[in-house]
């Protein structure tokens, strides 16, 4: 029996809508990466990207565990002398929720080309909302 090979043009892809009401960041992050990846079909390939769509809504009330919310920091720079920037976790959750879960889940896509690809397939929002109903995601229960 040969091993199977994924191809990008022979690859169906589903839509899966998550709810991360008081849901731990880390472990929705690892959940909804898998999915991104396609880990949780049979015909992974890591060459190729076989993962399905996620939505993600109520990012806003996502939990963190422990003293995260104040000692969890992301750093960015600016390449400028001085130019380093620092948010903590609960700063970043207050202006921009949606981008906590991206940073989270990008950490844990592999560093490759594919994982930008992968990241474009990540819906995130605030609220309860959200405008892909016409795809019919499944639920995703994490």
């Amino acid at each position: 029996m040969k091993t199977q090979v994924a191809k990008k043009e022979e690859v169906t892809r589903d839509w899966y809508l998550v709810d991360v009401d008081n849901k731990v960041l880390g472990r929705v992050a690892t959940e909804i990466a898998n999915v991104l990846r396609g880990k949780n079909k049979p015909t992974f390939t890591p060459s190729v990207d076989t993962g399905d769509f996620v939505i993600v809504v109520n990012a806003e009330k996502i939990a963190l565990t422990g003293r995260k919310l104040a000692d969890k920091t992301y750093y960015s720079h600016s390449s400028y002398p001085g130019g380093l920037k620092e948010i903590t976790a609960g700063k970043l959750l207050d202006k921009k929720p949606e981008e906590l879960l991206k940073k989270a889940v990008k950490g844990m896509l592999p560093k490759n080309k594919l994982a930008r690809h992968m990241l474009k397939k990540l819906k995130i929002y605030s609220g309860g909302a959200h405008p892909h109903a016409a795809q019919n995601p499944k639920n995703l229960n994490i």
